[in-house]
């Protein structure tokens, strides 16, 4: 029975290991790949305080590299589900091994959402990602179309244009959601198109690749095919939480985790830090900030 299992190891989870670990608790983080989550597929930060360039990868390792040094447990096994109540609860991971704990924070972060269209599922990994650090190289003197307008659309928008010989940004709205100082990058980029009021409405390929994005206006209902030789999707989130056993917590609409101030969840013992939880606004400075108060409300209740 340890005091704090740790569901997540990405910022949140990496940060709460830490701060759990020096508050003297047994503890453990369960990662069900690698160590650094989502960061890690972000071209370039520069809104991290202390630090002005850093690549999202180079941030997350050296985070892990940390939390290394402190002699923290790591369990790279996936989550199949929990059960129990406060001061003893119950994690089964895939391999059938079961962890104990007193305490559980989980900070599993999100997945990015798919379009939803005809042809997408064919076309995973043969055309369609939604990481451009992990395959803009390849589409090097290519043209690729980005889908979405927030931050993570324009920024990877502004990284393909290292490679790419043109990005389209298809954008249902007449203007973008991301951050102006983004934007203004952005519409400086000669390579970077927009066409705006518009939705995804097939992808269209061969036998090997993605060829076209088929488009409709959402104003006048026209289809429009834009050829490609990529597409990116950057249109939302979802959380990472399949492995919870239904209606076991409170969630939003969108089924992320309900917390109070302290980020403990309406089950007793039970927390949620970084994107996973309910929260308008995910950076990766504030699931930080969420895995350090998690860690410390439970300290406060030993």
């Amino acid at each position: 029975m340890i005091d704090i299992a740790i569901i997540g190891g990405g910022p949140a989870g990496l940060t709460a290991g830490i701060y759990a670990k020096r508050a003297g608790l047994d503890m453990v983080i369960i990662e069900k790949i690698y160590p650094g989550g989502q960061v890690q597929n972000t071209a370039m930060l520069e809104n991290y305080p202390g630090i002005p360039s850093i690549s999202g990868s180079e941030l997350a390792e050296n985070m892990h590299m940390h939390a290394k040094s402190l002699g923290i447990d790591f369990v790279l096994k996936n989550v199949v589900t929990i059960s129990g109540e406060k001061g003893n609860f119950t994690i089964s991971l895939e391999n059938g091994d079961e962890i104990s704990a007193k305490n559980i924070i989980i900070a599993t972060g999100t997945t990015w959402k798919k379009m939803g269209v005809a042809g997408e599922s064919e076309y995973i990994g043969r055309g369609i990602s939604s990481c451009a650090v992990c395959d803009g190289f390849f589409y090097k003197e290519r043209d690729v179309i980005v889908v979405g307008g927030g931050d993570s659309a324009v920024e990877e928008s502004i990284y393909l244009t290292r490679f790419a010989k043109s990005v389209t940004v298809i954008h249902r709205r007449d203007e973008l959601r991301a951050q102006k100082v983004i934007q203004e990058e952005a519409f400086k980029n000669e390579k970077i198109s927009f066409v705006w009021n518009s939705i995804p409405e097939e992808v269209l390929g061969n036998s090997e690749k993605v060829t076209a994005l088929r488009v409709k206006n959402v104003q006048t209902g026209e289809l429009t095919d834009i050829p490609t030789d990529g597409i990116f999707v950057y249109i939302g989130m979802l959380p990472n939480c399949d492995f919870l056993p239904a209606d076991f917590l409170s969630v939003d609409e969108g089924g992320f985790i309900i917390t109070s101030e302290n980020l403990e969840t309406s089950v007793k013992g039970i927390f949620a830090a970084g994107d996973v939880r309910s929260n308008a606004f995910r950076q990766i400075i504030t699931a930080c900030a969420d895995g350090a108060r998690a860690v410390r409300a439970i300290e406060n209740n030993f």
